[in-house]
């Protein structure tokens, strides 16, 4: 038994030839079932299951042993199966979608490297790259100089930047603690994205203590309500330290007017943080960059390269214009086994000391890969067709009965209610907001059930359940918008 053993240890545990034919197999099925029917318009969005069914026909449950190549093939094909198409023309759902094949290689690539961007001994190629394509995006915000990192979504950029700016103000919370601390606060718009409020709780500065400023109609933040929150603030004790506006808003897309809320800052000495997760792309675009006038003074900037821009998820930057090393002393912690200070090479390049994380995954080369395959005007022009594509659509919804858009969209998100014909004109009448409120939610789970197509809905404020439907994708055609128009009378026709 013991030289059966000896033997044993001689060999390895991975059979290379069985697990590339596995591999091989695996890859088609994905081809298959993911790139070519997922999309193909033709095709399903999603083959929705109720949990208990889908629980049932994947076979969920994990065992002492394991099973044939062949069940496992099967499992890979379910799971692609009954996963919901978001490379599809006709998910409208969320703000990323479609495919850009150049970033799907880099992101196959980065995966079976499985680099872990932390020092330039393990990761020589990609913190060269991370620098490189930082910069450019920098260079796009108006900075010749900064720094960044990639995070692992757009809410952990806006976290990293209340911390930054928090540390700024007051470095010694990070050997102290908030009991050095006085009260500190934090403004926003009502329709700034929830992480703003998730970050404040996840740091301890507590949600009371971030300020909502009010808003126009268009959904953008008022500058004169932003001074008179902050002289409030200092007047009641706080210390007001961060200004988070926003260049997209999540469900209207509305971009504040950075250029005026920036001299709201710089009178006050406040640290001005720009959520540009959505609508940070327009920045490639010479027609639509006019959205953003003024970024170049913000102190930090957060843009999600995986949302307009089709990188992938996830893609995700935090970019400075601080070029005190501010990162590196906020999160560092010098730890020996990684960060040692004899290295052969220079060690500025050990960038993971930046980064509350210690294990952080290659986000780069999807984008560089892209980037470099259609260059900035191949992205401007992918910006410049959403925009394209949500004036057809609002265009094509005013010669149609029953759509009524909430605002004129400033973006590529459009907002709408369908009005049934058997509400049409009631607008008068005592129960027409709580019915049109329950028009969104049954044409969403009958599109859903159906498999036809995905659009999203919500309340905001007092406005009842509307649609928001997000038209970007590079795989999205005009066919696609006159079908969802046409989907939507034909799911709520009867309602």
């Amino acid at each position: 038994m013991e030289s059966a053993n000896l033997r044993d240890l001689n060999e390895p545990l991975v059979d290379h030839a069985e697990g590339q034919h596995f591999l091989n197999e695996a890859f088609k099925i994905i081809v298959e079932e993911v790139l070519c029917k997922g999309t193909d318009a033709t095709q399903k969005v999603c083959e929705w299951k109720q949990p208990d069914e889908l629980s049932l026909l994947l076979d969920l449950e994990l065992r002492e042993t394991g099973e044939p190549q062949d069940r496992i093939l099967q499992r890979v094909r379910d799971v692609a199966k009954y996963s919901i198409k978001t490379s599809h023309p006709r998910f409208f759902n969320q703000q990323y979608g479609g495919v850009d094949y150049h970033s799907l290689a880099g992101r196959f690539l980065t995966e079976a490297l499985n680099t872990n961007l932390f020092t330039y001994e393990v990761a020589p190629v990609f913190v060269l790259m991370e620098t490189e394509v930082l910069k450019g995006l920098r260079q796009l915000v108006g900075w010749s100089e900064g720094d960044g990192l990639f995070c692992p979504g757009g809410s952990t950029s806006n976290m990293y930047a209340m911390n930054l700016a928090r540390y700024r103000l007051f470095p010694e919370v990070k050997t102290r603690g908030l009991w050095s601390l006085p009260r500190l606060t934090i403004f926003t718009s009502p329709q700034s994205h929830y992480s703003v409020q998730k970050g404040a709780a996840f740091l301890g500065i507590g949600t009371e203590n971030v300020v909502l400023v009010k808003v126009d109609d268009g959904g953008r933040m008022i500058p004169e309500d932003l001074d008179r929150n902050i002289e409030l603030s200092k007047s009641q004790g706080a210390v007001p330290f961060l200004v988070s506006c926003t260049s997209g808003t999540t469900v209207k897309g509305a971009f504040d007017p950075l250029d005026q809320i920036a001299d709201v800052c710089d009178k006050h000495k406040i640290w001005m943080h720009v959520d540009a997760a959505w609508g940070g792309s327009v920045l490639f675009s010479k027609q639509h960059r006019h959205l953003m006038k003024g970024v170049d003074r913000a102190s930090s900037v957060a843009w999600n390269p995986h949302k307009m821009l089709v990188a992938g998820l996830q893609c995700s930057t935090l970019l400075l214009k601080d070029t005190t090393n501010l990162l590196k002393q906020c999160h560092s912690a010098s730890a020996t086994y990684l960060f040692q200070q004899d290295k052969f090479y220079d060690m500025n390049l050990d960038i993971g000391d930046k980064s509350v994380q210690c294990s952080r995954k290659v986000d780069c080369l999807k984008l560089w890969l892209m980037w470099k395959a259609i260059g900035s005007a191949g992205l401007a022009e992918r910006v410049d067709k959403g925009f394209v594509h949500a004036r057809y659509l609002v265009d094509e919804m005013k010669k149609r009965d029953g759509f009524h858009l909430v605002s004129v969209p400033e973006f590529v998100n459009v907002c709408f209610w369908y009005i049934p014909p058997s509400l049409r004109g009631k607008e008068g009448s005592a129960d027409y907001q709580d019915r049109l409120a329950k028009v969104a939610p049954v044409i969403k789970e009958r599109m859903v059930k159906q498999g036809t197509m995905m659009v999203g809905y919500q309340p905001l404020g007092n406005l009842v359940n509307f649609f928001r439907v997000i038209v970007f994708s590079p795989v999205v055609s005009r066919r696609d918008v006159d079908f969802f128009l046409d989907e939507i009378e034909r799911l709520g026709k009867d309602l």
